[in-house]
């Protein structure tokens, strides 16, 4: 599991999705949202806002992102 640092108490999953490389673009994560290939703690979700706290875990392709909130 891939661990990554935010400053701010949250980041949208849209934002997050760019901020990791996971994507190239924020449409590119718009759809993959839309399209439900992305969960969040273990559910899927199709808000590319949705705010993404500490301690969050984003799945996207394999791939799991735990985000942690550093002040």
């Amino acid at each position: 599991m891939r661990e990554i640092s935010i400053k701010t108490e949250f980041i949208r999953l849209d934002q997050l999705l760019k901020y990791c490389n996971v994507v190239n673009t924020g449409g590119e994560a718009k759809i993959l949202i839309k399209e439900g290939k992305v969960k969040v703690n273990g559910e899927v979700i199709l808000q590319r806002g949705k705010k993404i706290r500490n301690g969050d875990v984003v799945e996207f392709n394999g791939n799991k992102i735990k985000v942690i909130y550093e002040k």
